[in-house]
């Protein structure tokens, strides 16, 4: 019997790619967007899938019932740009909350398996390195960045409550800076940045002095984890951290960037942005252990894939 899928934000970045390979993988998908920073664009290629449906919707809103039931849900519906951090706050905290618990309803409804996206900007500036899923983190409750850190907190606090409460199936991801293409030019993040600036000859813009690091990880190694998480009849543990423990200065990054592009950019420098945290790196002992996944794209190559699709879509 073929598996029915819900994703939500499924026409985002993530969402498209995740939409691609669960019907790859023979399954009805049901994709719920409300476009506010997915596109239609992302999905084209499937609108006429015989086993893809899509559903241009406000999870907060959207009414479950008319809804056919399903074996998974994957919830990946959030913006997640810094730049909407300041623009959209109450949009992406209630979509965390609001819009979780009633795909958790639903989830209930269906004895459905719900993995919830979390993210690891749940573990704030943290001072333990690298970051383990035992790890609390180092948040600041109200500031610029709090209304996605926190609401995904909270969205996984919501998410276990429903596991404890109903015995649902409920997972845990906390991504780690997902790159690749289908990102937006104007994203606001440090990938498509640094190729739209480099691309275009402006200069490359690094906040702080470059010295923070990140730890970028490929979207299709990123989705082949997501995918043997969720192929696990049982997991051993509430949350795991998926992305590329490879750690990188952002300088390092517009460097490396400037120089697959073949740029002229110079790099300048702007003041760090309130709460920007100074390191991040994950610790992927928990689902290397319990899946055997590991990123296995090198960020010269990834990177390279993405720069070809920017110079595309520019």
């Amino acid at each position: 019997m073929t598996t029915t899928t819900l994703i939500t934000g499924g026409a985002g970045f993530i969402g498209s790619h995740l939409c691609e390979r669960l019907l790859i993988d023979n399954r009805f998908v049901i994709c719920v967007d409300n476009l506010s920073s997915g596109s239609k664009r992302n999905i084209a290629s499937l609108q006429d899938h015989s086993r893809f449906t899509f559903l241009n919707e406000d999870i907060r809103t959207l009414d479950t019932a008319l809804l056919p039931r399903v074996d998974e849900i994957y919830h990946f519906a959030s913006r997640a740009s810094p730049v909407d951090f300041e623009r959209h706050p109450i949009d992406i905290a209630t979509t965390n909350s609001e819009g979780t618990r009633n795909l958790l309803e639903y989830a209930v409804d269906c004895d459905a398996t719900f993995l919830y996206a979390s993210t690891s900007e749940i573990y704030g500036d943290p001072e333990v390195h690298p970051q383990p899923e035992s790890y609390t983190g180092n948040v600041t409750v109200q500031g610029p960045r709090s209304c996605y850190d926190e609401a995904k907190r909270y969205g996984e606090t919501i998410t276990d409550a429903y596991r404890r409460e109903y015995g649902i199936d409920a997972r845990v991801i906390r991504l780690f800076n997902v790159y690749g293409p289908r990102m937006r030019a104007d994203d606001g993040r440090a990938i498509p940045t640094f190729i739209r600036q480099a691309l275009t000859g402006d200069p490359i813009t690094v906040y702080g002095d470059g010295t923070q690091t990140r730890s970028f990880c490929y979207v299709e190694d990123f989705i082949e984890g997501v995918m043997r998480l969720m192929s696990e009849d049982h997991v051993n543990h509430s949350a795991y951290n998926i992305g590329n423990d490879t750690e990188i200065t952002i300088n390092e990054l517009a460097t490396q960037i400037a120089e697959l592009v073949d740029s002229r950019s110079e790099i300048t420098y702007e003041p760090l942005p309130e709460d920007d945290p100074t390191r991040r790196q994950p610790d992927l002992t928990r689902i290397t252990e319990e899946t055997g996944w590991e990123p296995e794209t090198s960020l010269d190559d990834g990177l390279s894939q993405t720069i070809t699709y920017f110079n595309t879509v520019l």
